[in-house]
């Protein structure tokens, strides 16, 4: 008799992110290599608790990798948050056979992933957040790509800002990170980033978009992270009253960010990671999270991802000032 095939089931959660596709063609091409299968779990945790499952296959996937979004679809759940909703899930899973889960997805993501380890269930976890937000890895999924949305935003933004001559006011996605908005701030070459980690007075902004203006520019563009402690139709509304030499204008950039074709640096990223935890759970290797760090990839326990904060990129927002001059 055939012995019962190693069983991975795998999940996205959180936010979508581009890239997660790829992740999930990774993990079940690299578990097909290996004679292991696949099931893939529909709407993340709800889909857990609910036993949305179904076996995936190399045609499953075909045709994602250049997708944004996740085919397996994500969703927060409240049920899953209560211990009576996990044993539901666990319960559901070894209905199924299933002998480990990869969890790809952000804090929130990695924080269930926790939850579950601490009840005897190998997993790992991949990381997939455009805010890079997540301890013990130098990328997340997704960022890379956001980035490039944000860069070519601002790129076309600005030439509407210099046929006019305004000042333009665009907020990025990261309501408790300014990673998006700094680093775009400097691919950009904005004025000022505005970020949560950093208070900000509007006399600050003032000053850069009106030093803009008295060296002749004829536009000025600010970064605004979502979470920044200066509300940015606000700032619009009170810039135009402190008369800083441009008139603004305020561009919402939102959910285009998580959306479009994952950037080939995401691509390959999410494929390597997805690869690696597949091999990490065959070498029964669990509760832990697939990290970049330098050109390598490590297990971080998930314990430790948890446990910890990433640090604000505030070196990068010195560099951002300093380049702004």
């Amino acid at each position: 008799m055939n012995a019962k095939p190693f069983t991975i089931g795998v999940l996205t959660s959180g936010g979508d992110a581009p890239g997660m596709n790829a992740a999930i063609r990774a993990v079940v091409r690299s578990a097909m290599a290996k004679d292991a299968k696949v099931l893939g779990i529909a709407n993340g945790y709800e889909g857990l608790v609910n036993g949305e499952f179904r076996s995936m296959g190399a045609r499953d996937v075909g045709g994602i990798l250049q997708r944004g979004g996740t085919i397996l679809q994500t969703r927060r759940s409240e049920r899953f948050k209560d211990p009576k909703g996990q044993r539901e899930a666990i319960r559901r899973m070894n209905a199924a056979q299933m002998d480990g889960l990869i969890v790809i997805g952000g804090d929130g993501s990695l924080r269930g992933a926790q939850a579950l380890t601490a009840q005897g269930i190998k997993v790992i976890g991949i990381p997939a957040s455009i805010d890079n937000d997540i301890w013990g890895s130098d990328m997340a999924i997704g960022v890379d790509t956001a980035l490039n949305t944000i860069m070519e935003a601002v790129d076309k933004l600005r030439d509407t800002a210099s046929s006019h001559s305004r000042a333009f006011l665009i907020e990025t996605m990261g309501r408790n990170s300014g990673y998006l908005a700094v680093m775009a701030g400097i691919v950009c070459g904005a004025e000022l980033v505005l970020m949560p980690e950093v208070n900000s007075t509007v006399e600050e902004v003032a000053h850069a978009v009106e030093d803009a203006y008295l060296r002749g520019k004829n536009h000025a563009i600010v970064l605004v992270a979502e979470g920044a402690n200066i509300h940015t139709t606000d700032l619009s509304r009170m810039l135009d009253e402190m008369d800083v030499g441009f008139h603004t204008r305020v561009t919402i950039l939102g959910h285009i960010q998580r959306g479009g074709r994952p950037t080939a640096f995401d691509r390959l990223l999410a494929s390597r990671m997805g690869n690696k935890a597949v091999e990490l759970l065959l070498n029964n290797e669990s509760n832990v999270m697939v990290g970049l760090q330098g050109m390598g990839l490590t297990p971080v326990p998930l314990a430790e991802v948890t446990s910890h904060t990433r640090p604000a990129a505030l070196a990068y927002y010195e560099m951002a000032k300093m380049l702004a001059r």
